[in-house]
């Protein structure tokens, strides 16, 4: 590995602010940093498309490819990163740092650092000649609506059946992640009848009508999780998190207005849409009940959960390349936007996900030449012609 070059790009990377948020306060444009990438892996002969997500201003995909055929790897990554909290970093998030055998900087582990990786492992075979194609994916707001993701279906990604196989590069401890929950965040607004406090007749108080969905939710949620247990996850079951509440405006007013904000984290061999659509039938009846107005609003479209085969051959590889098992975690990431593609994917990258969305962000040094070895065999494995 040229150490340097690797230090160098990440550095690049690193120092370009790419934040995707749901806030329009903190959110910026991917384009440069996709620009950067399509200069290097041209560099690299491959064909480059930088492919504008619609709707989105300064926002787009790339999909870079290297060999003709069908059946290849494919190498994926999200270019944005997450919000940062200014003053409590102890450096400048946008300025890599090498301290303490750790590069600091935001979105170094999460996980603008795998993309230096990659490139790092197609330098082994600048020579070689693919008999089937690496392609290297970039994508747009991973970290809030998966626009990016869900552009990839529209503008006709893998039709030709060019992928066979997909490693989306998380920080996962290089462990190959097999499994992981889905997710999907929604808010309930309750908008009920304000009045004088003295008498509770004159109003109609949605935070009353708020507690009584609260407390169908809690009994939806029991439900789901005696129906849908999976061993594989350190918390085997789906869960539900209810995250905010606001609602009201003074004590001796009747509350009019109460919204509440929540996540709802399944496993697989469930569905995101029958979720949603079992909660509004459920909060239908507390709505007639009460006499209020319920509305819920997705707030993130959400990923769905995430399993592949573990006797896939993507699966066995890595596991033999990382020398240990696949496991499952409970984030969720943009796998299944391949999978549904028809694509063997697997999670697998350098750097902790503890580091992830944290003040001091850190890919730990040690990680980086193992991950390179194993991204090198995986290429080796899938696009090299087999002795």
């Amino acid at each position: 590995m040229n150490e340097k070059l690797f230090t160098q790009r990440l550095a690049e990377l690193v120092k370009i602010p790419s934040v995707s948020s749901h806030s329009s306060q903190w959110d910026m444009g991917n384009i440069e940093v996709i620009h950067t990438l399509a200069n290097w892996l041209e560099a690299l002969n491959f064909d480059v498309q930088i492919l504008p997500v619609e709707g989105q201003e300064n926002k787009a995909n790339l999909i870079a490819s290297r060999g003709k055929g069908k059946g290849g790897l494919v190498l994926a990554g999200h270019t944005d990163t997450v919000p940062y909290d200014e003053g409590r970093w102890q450096s400048d998030p946008f300025v890599l740092t090498d301290s303490n055998e750790r590069f600091y900087g935001l979105g170094a582990t999460d996980m603008k650092g795998f993309f230096p990786v990659a490139l790092a492992a197609i330098e082994r075979f600048e020579q070689a000649e693919f008999q089937q194609p690496l392609i290297i994916l970039a994508t747009a707001d991973e970290e809030s609506s998966m626009s990016g993701a869900n552009a990839l279906a529209a503008q006709g990604f893998n039709e030709q059946g060019q992928a066979r196989y997909a490693v989306v590069g998380e920080p996962t401890g290089l462990k190959p992640i097999y499994m992981h929950k889905g997710i999907m965040m929604e808010e309930l607004r309750i908008i009920g009848q304000s009045g004088h406090s003295s008498n509770p007749a004159l109003g109609n108080n949605a935070m009353e009508a708020m507690h009584e969905v609260m407390s169908e939710l809690m009994l939806f949620r029991s439900e789901l999780q005696e129906r849908y247990q999976n061993p594989g996850f350190a918390v085997p079951t789906p869960t539900m998190n209810f995250g905010c509440i606001h609602g009201g405006d003074n004590p001796n007013r009747i509350c009019a207005d109460c919204a509440m904000q929540f996540d709802l984290r399944a496993i697989p061999g469930m569905s995101n849409d029958e979720m949603r659509q079992a909660i509004k039938e459920r909060i239908a009846i507390v709505a007639q009940r009460r006499q209020v107005t319920i509305e819920l609003e997705t707030l993130f479209g959400g990923v769905e959960p995430f399993a592949e085969d573990r006797s896939s051959e993507l699966v066995k590889a890595a596991e033999k390349l990382c020398q240990q098992d696949s496991e499952a975690v409970a984030y969720a990431t943009e796998a299944p936007f391949l999978q549904q593609l028809g694509i063997e994917t697997l999670v697998l990258g350098p750097g902790s996900i503890d580091q992830a969305h944290q003040p001091d962000e850190f890919i730990a040094q040690d990680q980086i030449a193992p991950a390179i070895d194993i991204i090198s065999g995986l290429i080796n494995k899938f696009c090299m012609p087999q002795k």
